[in-house]
């Protein structure tokens, strides 16, 4: 409700006898009065631009503010201040990240801070906060550098004294860098030279009882031979399956011991087939173990008489040398033919050779690299084995690196819910690091909801050039240039064929 103001004026008293000036300022007073009083029932008319007269004053005269503290004539003297970037960064929120420190491996270029970018996830452990496994996640679109970056990774940390083991190599791409950095690289396929007894008994750690270690090599040929059979089989082993291998696995050790050599997968496989034998060893008078041991044959006969054959069915030819700088095995002869099985069961074998190594904890700090990774997804045995060196990787020493294309080859381990969907998320889970290069359009949800990308993430994954990946390192972000030096681009390049010019025929061909 508005209330109007009223306001009146009366006559002024003009004295007839006063002075003519007196008379004419009373006049002139009686005019102001009258007009006021017109103008009070009025609204105001100014704009919202009007500035009332007093706010318009200056607070300090045009020439500036008077006193010694002017700064007039540049006499303003500060003493210097330093601050780190933490505080800095109260005071002007958007400077860039300042980094992890120079301690690791030189990457490249941080785009964000134009600075060096050094990582190494051994030096991070206990220093950052968050930062719980030295475990890696790299992965990217095929022709984005993601392959270099794994090699620069391998080759950069020789210097700093670490070892480099490639357990399975399918394309043979890292045979060059194996031998640039003084290694060694074992090419298994049919006909190849190279053979390995995944059965060889590793050499007992200094210290160790010997039943103990007797019980511990046990064991662990018991989860080779259970892996590979499971794996061929397609399927989980029945209960009398398992009493099956472990009589087997104890015969033939007896006998090879009897006869001073080593036992090999295809003792154990001729054993299996050996009905009377397995029921006589295990004393059981209704002589059942040798007929659910039939399968189990089958499927080991494969890895000495079928397509796998000449691989592991001798002694090794090779020594597993825990010195060596790097150690590739080389499977690219393997699954060309869209059947991994025979890929999946040599990385088994080779997996379980290497073990021997990556079991020592004094063994140092390690590399495990699992290039093309999405070819071992899909096989429950193998995730089973890669869950349990992603665990162990801090006592051991051990920084996996797992490669892939895209994150939704993650899901490709099993449908919602099932075990190997769980094992493939689960090393998701226990990699502090993930290094994300270009990601198609259609692989950028799926990309942003499994490592909880915020936005400015997600259009960041999709735009990155060849060469840039996005580091995502306990809660920071990164976005970092991978930079190589000639000689690597030459050892790294992986495109050699797409850029052979076309043959010159000569006039006879």
């Amino acid at each position: 409700m508005r209330i109007r103001t009223s306001t009146s004026a009366s006559a002024l008293f003009t004295p007839a006898r006063g002075d003519r000036s007196k008379r004419r300022q009373a006049r002139r007073d009686l005019v102001a009065a009258q007009r006021e009083a017109r103008l009070a029932d009025r609204p105001d008319a100014r704009t919202v631009t009007a500035v009332d007269e007093l706010d318009a004053r200056p607070v300090y005269p045009g020439a500036g503010r008077p006193g010694p503290a002017s700064a007039r004539g540049g006499k303003l003297r500060l003493p210097a201040h330093r601050m780190t970037t933490a505080v800095a960064a109260g005071a002007f929120p958007f400077l860039a990240e300042g980094g992890l420190g120079s301690g690791g491996m030189y990457i490249g270029r941080d785009v964000h801070a134009e600075a060096g970018f050094c990582f190494d996830p051994f030096e991070l452990y206990g220093k950052v906060e968050g930062f719980t496994n030295p475990n890696v996640l790299l992965a990217g679109v095929i022709g984005m550098g993601k392959s270099a970056l794994a090699k620069s990774l391998a080759l950069r940390s020789i210097a700093h004294g670490y070892k480099v083991y490639v357990p399975c190599d399918p394309k043979g791409e890292w045979t060059g860098v194996a031998e640039a950095l003084g290694g060694r690289t074992i090419a298994l396929g049919p006909g190849m030279r190279g053979r390995l007894n995944p059965l060889d008994a590793p050499t007992a750690p200094v210290g160790a009882d010997p039943a103990d270690w007797a019980t511990e090599v046990r064991k662990r040929r018991l989860l080779l031979l259970a892996s590979l059979a499971r794996t061929v089989l397609h399927r989980d082993l029945a209960p009398m399956e398992h009493t099956a291998l472990d009589i087997a696995l104890d015969e033939v050790v007896a006998d090879a011991e009897r006869t001073g050599r080593v036992p090999l997968l295809g003792d154990v496989a001729s054993m299996l087939g050996k009905a009377s034998r397995l029921d006589d060893a295990l004393g059981d008078p209704a002589r059942r173990l040798g007929a659910a041991a039939e399968d189990l044959a089958h499927a080991l006969r494969r890895l000495v008489q079928g397509d796998l054959a000449g691989m592991f069915d001798a002694p090794s030819t090779v020594e597993f040398d825990p010195q060596a700088p790097m150690l590739s095995i080389d499977l690219s002869q393997l699954g060309s033919a869209g059947d991994d099985t025979g890929l999946i069961l040599a990385m088994t074998c080779a997996s379980a050779w290497m073990e021997a190594a990556l079991s020592d904890p004094g063994g140092g700090r390690r590399w495990v690299i699992y290039d093309e990774a999405w070819r071992l997804l899909r096989h429950l045995p193998l995730l089973e084995r890669m869950q349990a060196q992603w665990k162990l990787s801090r006592g051991l020493g051990i920084a996996n690196v797992l490669v892939i294309h895209r994150l939704s080859d993650l899901l490709s381990a099993g449908d919602a819910g099932s075990r190997g969907r769980a094992l493939a998320e689960g090393l998701l889970t226990d990699c502090a690091t993930r290094i994300i290069y270009r990601q198609e359009p259609d692989q950028l949800a799926a990309t942003a909801s499994l490592l909880g990308l915020t936005g400015v993430e997600t259009q960041a994954i999709a735009a990155l050039t060849r060469g840039r990946g996005l580091y995502k390192i306990a809660g920071r972000s990164f976005v970092v240039q991978h930079l190589l030096h000639p000689a690597e681009r030459h050892l790294y390049d992986t495109d050699s064929r797409m850029k052979a010019g076309p043959r010159e025929l000569s006039p006879t061909t």
